[in-house]
């Protein structure tokens, strides 16, 4: 089990201009993730160090989205104006999630745009749609060559991650303690009982720190 990415829902300014506003911020450019037409939205990709990646995710007028939970969770996000919608696990074994849980994972794909298929296993979109502050998980049906982390230079990495929330109901969640995932990352928890979720995240760069 470990951290796999971070999801951002796009702004007002839509997928490309909220791509292009933190790419500046954290001196680094997005590239173009492709389409989920099982969820009814798209991405946008910038690779981070230690096989983690950082997506911006619009939601697409598109009836997927309105049925699929990821696509519903974006929409609401971005209805709010954009923002940190959360983080995303990473786990060999999904069906043991999904036996600790209860119900079945949901297949995803996505095509990058020289027609590539991406294809995976996630399972608790749901959770994370109730209560921000839990991640949920995906179990990855791709070799690693084509992890959307490839292509990561080493110059930016996820530092802290600032999560309003309760360690104890998240390491209840993961089925272990939450710094598994995370043992490379700090994170500061904060507001226990105010709304949860990720409040911020700050990167390493080759220009110093950035709170985003």
């Amino acid at each position: 089990m470990r951290l796999d990415h971070l999801s951002y829902a796009a702004g007002p300014d839509g997928l490309a201009g909220t791509a292009q506003r933190i790419g500046g911020l954290l001196g680094k450019s997005f590239t173009d993730g492709g389409m989920h037409p099982r969820f009814g939205t798209r991405n946008m990709i910038l690779p981070l160090a230690d096989h983690t990646y950082l997506e911006v995710v619009e939601v697409l007028d598109h009836p997927a989205s309105d049925k699929a939970p990821f696509g519903q969770a974006v929409r609401a996000r971005s209805a709010l104006g954009g923002g940190w919608l959360g983080w995303v696990v990473a786990v060999d074994d999904i069906e043991t999630v999904e036996r600790r849980l209860g119900r079945e994972s949901a297949l995803g794909n996505r095509y990058l745009p020289d027609g590539t298929e991406l294809t995976w296993k996630q399972i608790g979109v749901n959770g994370l749609i109730s209560d921000p502050q839990l991640p949920f998980f995906i179990e990855w049906s791709i070799p690693d060559s084509l992890h959307p982390s490839t292509g990561a230079d080493g110059d930016l990495s996820l530092a802290c991650l600032e999560i309003a929330g309760d360690p104890q109901r998240v390491s209840e969640w993961l089925g272990e303690t939450v710094e598994a995932p995370l043992e490379d990352v700090k994170v500061e928890w904060a507001a226990p009982n105010g709304t949860p979720g990720i409040m911020a995240a700050q990167f390493q760069t080759a220009n110093g720190l950035v709170r985003i």
